[in-house]
């Protein structure tokens, strides 16, 4: 083991003796060790092998069982050297109590051939234990009347400790009144006595405190202590004395019964029941002053039993005795003079003739409610009385009589304000020193319905955002009234107003009883931005007393719409195809892209970019306008068709796109073509496909131009009606800005918009035919042209126009 100690290091710590009777067999014997308790765990306590006269090379073979008597293992064998160790702390104090000798014993087995050895191991003590007291605090109760000699048991210590490590002696810290005596048992046990030695005062010292300590007598020595408290018990050696001989006191006459006139004070140094002072009259006292004058015997306060009349008597005389509880009960005496002296001794009296105790808060000014009367005993002035309001309540008193008053009402009430008075009425004489009295009453008010419901504001916008869930809360619209009960219990409503022929209660709903306004529908950005209208909160008092507010919902635009591509112009499908010349300069404007998006300004802030292009070094993408340039010349190298991918994507989170494929096909002689066709007589080409292709795009352009008009001039003649929303269709697509996009034709009111369309385009400019008014839209048509491969990049070119819809003709 880590911790075993060295054989020869612990040999010292070991007693060893054996004992082999001579009538016993050679196989049976008892080994005995002894060592002190709280050995070191791997401390070795013997070599079994030598001990037992074995060899250990032949041990080495046969096995070997430690069994002992106690239920913990203490010890082990170490099976290689045959050492005897401990292997858990052993206590003497726990393993052997209230034992002088403590032995534990172990049979050592041996097998091959079977031989059992008996071992005895004695724990010897240790001085590890301090006595302790069995209590630490000890009351005495001790007489001051005790004489000298008297003796007072005490708590004896005790120490689990045997022989000289046990208690040996007590000792008492230094006292003039006390000392101890040891005693000492017929089991060794050492006591101690308290004995008194001087005569004791509780008047000089009411408790003494001790400490008593017990001494063992091990070496070094331990030692534990007990508080000892001695409380000296009083003897009735003390009469009580007053504070004064003779007492003096004035006394107003008629003063009310149970008026203190004094109170005694006397003392007695003794104490518990030899202190209790009982006060009483003496026989010099005469019966008419105690029947005025009564005398508490416990605490010696004169009171005022009957009434005094000054005109009767002007002086009492009373004589008081102060006797102790004690067994032989000592007494004191004083004597009270009491004076008495005329005054103005009867107060005003007030009473309620009639009273209304419940009014309501509209009473008109001057309304009475209540009849007041005063009266006072005395004569002259002391018997004048005034009669008063304590604070400035919309109340007044009006004599009617000399000692009966009205309370009325001064001014208009409001329960509002205050829902109750305690109105305290004051009767005042004119005595010196005036007396008075006073009297409350208490005035509840009724409420009436004289208060209309009040929102906190006077506006409210409530922003929504759309696609909402039909049925969602939208806001809380809580109005207050300070009426009371049913005049401020409220109920709100919608006040109907028609949207488009749709009612305000179709598209919204108010809790009547909390107030909390809700959606019925899904609301759409694109359709409708705004509802203005009214709520209005109705209380239920008679009559009925309404206020409303007004309501202002606006509709957030989420990202709900994809960008919509309208240039270039796609007639079927969704791929542009576009023929250029081969000898295209740097720069050249090949197509412009336009995608418009119905959401909001920022959510359809439409950026370009290539999703698919052959060679990034051939083509250039604008990413604000769309407009795809050559950024250098075709090289023999290039391929005649190219393919490009452009992707729209708008400003939403999360963001929406949409694609167009182009295209591209390079032609090398067109320059060329175009010579040769010139060149050949004017009454041969009238009718070629050029010409052909011109008329028709002439005459499409015309239609366009006159169709315009006429709408314009059917617009103009209508009147106007109440804006609609703008059916579904499937060529248009109605955003945020009123625009609208049918087949190749664009409609908006953006400046945004437009500022696009102006740009300069491979097919030709914008041509703006008026100034934009702030109400009005554009119109932006694209033409497309052909794809024959005989036109040329200037005769070809489509015509892109740009018109007001409100506007005429420049």
């Amino acid at each position: 083991m880590e911790s075993k100690v060295s054989v020869s290091a612990q040999k010292r710590y070991v007693l060893f003796s054996i004992v082999f009777p001579l009538t016993w067999s050679v196989a049976f014997s008892v080994t005995r060790y002894s060592i002190p308790e709280e050995m070191k765990v791997g401390s070795v306590v013997a070599n079994l092998a030598v001990d037992l006269g074995l060899g250990v090379d032949a041990l080495s073979q046969r096995k070997m069982r430690l069994e002992m008597s106690t239920s913990k293992k203490y010890l082990e064998v170490n099976k290689d050297t045959w050492e005897l160790y401990i292997i858990d702390k052993m206590d003497r104090e726990y393993l052997c109590t209230n034992k002088m000798s403590c032995i534990l014993k172990m049979d050592v087995f041996i097998e091959n051939p079977l031989r059992i050895f008996y071992i005895e191991l004695e724990i010897t003590d240790i001085n590890d234990n301090a006595p302790v007291f069995r209590r630490d605090k000890l009351q005495l109760d001790v007489s001051e009347s005790a004489t000298p000699g008297e003796r007072f048991s005490l708590t004896n210590a005790v120490d689990p400790d045997a022989g000289e490590n046990s208690i040996s002696t007590y000792d008492l810290n230094e006292s003039e009144h006390f000392t101890i005596e040891i005693q000492t048992g017929s089991d060794g046990a050492k006591y101690a006595d308290l004995v008194l030695k001087k005569a004791l005062d509780r008047e000089q010292q009411a408790v003494h405190n001790l400490i008593l300590t017990a001494v063992d007598g091990g070496v070094p020595a331990r030692s534990g202590t007990a508080s000892i408290i001695v409380r000296v018990l009083d003897t009735n050696d003390n009469a009580p004395q007053f504070d004064h001989q003779v007492y003096s006191v004035n006394i107003s006459e008629n003063s009310p019964i149970g008026t203190q006139v004094l109170k005694l004070n006397a003392t007695d140094l003794d104490e518990g029941s030899n202190a209790d002072i009982i006060y009483s009259f003496t026989f010099y006292t005469s019966e008419k002053t105690q029947e005025m004058f009564s005398l508490n015997p416990k605490t010696g306060e004169i009171q005022v039993k009957d009434v005094i009349d000054f005109e009767e008597i002007k002086i009492l005389e009373m004589h008081i005795q102060a006797n102790d509880n004690g067994q032989q009960p000592l007494s004191g005496q004083c004597m009270v003079m009491v004076f008495v002296t005329d005054v103005n001794d009867n107060y005003p009296e007030i009473t309620i003739k009639s009273f209304n105790n419940v009014i309501k808060e509209n009473v008109p000014v001057g309304t009475v409610i209540a009849l007041v009367s005063v009266s006072d005993r005395d004569s002259g002035s002391s018997g004048i009385v005034d009669l008063a309001i304590s604070d400035l309540f919309p109340f007044a008193l009006n004599a009617s009589s000399e000692s009966l008053y009205q309370l009325t009402v001064s001014e208009l009430l409001d329960r509002e304000t205050t829902a109750e008075y305690d109105i305290t009425v004051i009767a005042t004489d004119r005595g010196t020193p005036p007396l008075s009295d006073n009297k409350t009453i208490t005035v509840e008010l009724l409420d009436v319905n004289d208060n209309a419901p009040q929102f906190p504001k006077s506006f409210y916008t409530i922003p929504v955002v759309e696609n909402n869930a039909p049925g969602s809360l939208l806001g809380s619209l809580t109005a207050f009234d300070p009426d009371f009960h049913e005049n401020q219990y409220l109920v709100y409503f919608i006040i109907e107003k028609e949207i488009v022929n749709t009612s305000m209660s179709m598209l919204f709903s108010i809790n009547p009883e909390n107030g909390d306004l809700y959606a019925l529908k899904t609301f759409d950005y694109e359709r409708e931005k705004e509802f203005l209208f009214h709520i209005e909160a109705r209380d239920s008092g008679v009559p009925t007393l309404s206020s409303n507010v007004t309501v202002h919902i606006i509709i957030l635009d989420q990202n709900d719409n994809t960008p919509l591509i309208v240039s270039p112009w796609r007639a079927h499908g969704s791929v542009v195809e576009e023929v250029i010349p081969r000898s295209t300069d740097k720069g050249h404007l090949i197509a412009k892209v336009i995608a418009i998006d119905s959401d909001s300004v920022q959510n359809s802030r439409v950026t370009y970019q290539f999703l698919q292009v052959p060679d990034a070094t051939l083509f250039s993408l604008d990413q604000y306008n769309g407009e795809i340039r050559t950024m250098r010349m075709f090289s023999y190298r290039d391929p005649r068709h190219q393919r490009l991918v452009v992707i729209a994507k708008d400003n939403g989170d999360p963001a929406l796109s949409a694609t167009v494929t182009i295209k591209l096909s390079t032609v090398e002689h067109v320059v060329k073509a175009f010579s040769e066709t010139s060149e050949i007589p004017l009454e041969y080409d009238i009718f070629s496909d050029l010409n052909l292709y011109l008329l028709i795009g002439l005459g499409s352009v015309s239609f366009l131009l006159l169709m315009t008009i006429l709408v314009t001039i059917v617009l103009k003649c209508q009147k106007p009606k109440p804006t609609k929303a703008t059916p579904p269709c499937r060529n248009s697509v109605v955003s945020q800005r009123s625009s609208t996009v049918a087949d190749s034709t664009l409609v908006s009111n953006d400046a945004y918009w437009y500022s696009l369309f102006l740009a300069e385009t491979r097919k030709g400019k914008v041509v703006v035919r008026q100034p934009i008014p702030k109400s009005g839209g554009y119109i932006v048509s694209s033409i497309p042209r052909s794809t024959g491969l005989t036109e040329t990049s200037e005769s070809a070119a489509s015509t892109l126009q740009a018109s007001t819809t409100s506007g005429s003709s420049a």
